[in-house]
């Protein structure tokens, strides 16, 4: 019998049997994560319980996400800032909703006569979109990950011209 392969098993054997009682004395992450969307919208807000809900799985429960409605933690509009500074760990919002504070965040996110939702997942996952966008978000002190889709943003209709619209 060969000892080394004795021993090394046995060390191999013991650290298995001991990584459940390692990964159950780390500490327990708690995150809060602020929603712009309300509860009545299910594929909006309930985008955000799901992912919430897969971590907490993944992670063996050692890692929950708790998700609240807009305005009870955070103003529904104020989670980019939110996160940016700090003040809570994670939030779900829409891009879109802060192109006024940088016009490059539009692209996060749906726009009004943009692409559509197969058109917005090949650019995010396979024309460099993502990478693209953690700059952009990187300025704003946010690690930006997609999780929702709502397709295309339709444009408007008015019964009257604009004369910013016609050229």
């Amino acid at each position: 019998m060969n000892r080394r392969h004795l021993v090394a098993g046995t060390a191999a054997g013991a650290a298995a049997l001991a990584a459940p009682l390692l990964a159950s004395a780390q500490p327990k992450l708690r995150w809060r994560c602020p929603n712009s969307f309300p509860r009545t919208l299910d594929t909006l807000y309930g985008a955000a319980e799901i992912v919430a809900r897969r971590v907490r799985e993944m992670s063996e429960g050692a890692f929950e996400i708790t998700v609240s409605g807009p305005g009870e933690v955070v103003p529904a509009l104020q989670i980019l800032d939110a996160v940016g500074q700090g003040s809570v760990e994670c939030g779900f919002t829409s891009a879109l909703f802060y192109f006024g504070k940088d016009p490059s965040f539009a692209f996060g996110s749906a726009l009004p006569f943009g692409l559509n939702g197969r058109q917005n997942f090949a650019w995010l996952n396979y024309a460099g979109g993502r990478d693209l966008l953690k700059d952009v978000f990187a300025e704003a002190n946010i690690w930006q990950i997609p999780a929702g889709c709502t397709g295309a943003q339709m444009g408007g209709w008015s019964k009257k011209s604009c004369a910013r619209w016609t050229t």
